[in-house]
């Protein structure tokens, strides 16, 4: 993706203002990978990195770990703590940990919000020697007529816009894959990392036309778009799902990389 800096810090300040239906529509954390990191984590000692509604922080803190959120729009942390989830305001590179130590450092679904160059120096500062940095993301893909009509819909709607949406399930991957790539040579490259594991967990997920509609109001890209413009993508599509009979199954991968503090 390629945005200019305004579109941007619109895209990383959009969700805030749907934080309850983020939470609602968001999917949660494969249960497998969940294990995974309490497995990697050398401790209960955790910190969130853009923790948002604490979708994430939630399942980690279910699975028995002490988890604390870094949030920097205040509406999403405000969310987070109403569900019992500790959260800090701040860009997690700006954050002073004050002196705070811990076990694990996981990113789900925000480390590409995170400076390139700082990120990595802030996860190595705040991790102790073997502790481990866990970034994830969900890869999704719909089927082809739902995936063709919201192409055609946001050509229609915004034909400026600045970067291209609705990349296959294909792509999609082999664009997070590259990223976890990325993500695991960066901190390596710090010289604090020792070499960067993938991991990866496959499953689906049903939607109704309304359900799938309700995710789609919390897509960065619909910040870009202005209310009548999102109301004829949604309607589009909304056609494309009732046209197949009124839902669908998504097809998901999340994909992890995980990297120990050496």
């Amino acid at each position: 993706m390629t945005v200019d800096k305004e579109a941007a810090e619109r895209l990383a300040n959009s969700f805030g203002a749907e934080a309850a239906r983020y939470d609602r529509t968001r999917p949660p954390y494969p249960d497998d990978l969940i294990g995974k990191i309490v497995t990697a984590s050398p401790g209960p000692r955790v910190v969130e990195v853009g923790c948002g509604t604490g979708v994430l922080s939630r399942q980690l803190r279910q699975a028995g770990l002490d988890v604390l959120g870094v949030e920097h729009d205040e509406r999403m942390a405000g969310f987070a703590r109403g569900t019992g989830v500790a959260v800090e305001v701040a860009k997690f590179e700006d954050w002073d940990p004050a002196g705070r130590e811990f076990d694990a450092v996981v990113a789900g679904q925000s480390w590409h919000w995170v400076d390139a160059d700082e990120g990595p120096r802030q996860a190595a500062r705040v991790l102790r020697p073997g502790g481990v940095f866990v970034g994830l993301w969900h890869v999704f893909g719909t089927p082809e007529p739902i995936a063709d009509a919201y192409v055609a819909a946001y050509a229609k709607v915004a034909p400026q816009m600045p970067y291209r949406v609705g990349h296959s399930y294909d792509e999609a991957f082999e664009s997070y894959q590259a990223g976890c790539v990325r993500t695991g040579e960066a901190l390596v490259a710090t010289g604090a990392f020792s070499h960067a594991e993938r991991w990866r967990a496959d499953w689906e997920r049903g939607y109704t036309t309304a359900e799938y509609l309700d995710l789609m109001r919390t897509m960065s890209p619909m910040a870009l778009l202005s209310a009548e413009q999102g109301t004829e993508l949604l309607a589009d599509v909304g056609r494309a799902i009732d046209a197949i009979g009124g839902g669908f199954t998504a097809r998901y991968s999340t994909l992890a990389v995980a990297v120990a503090r050496t």
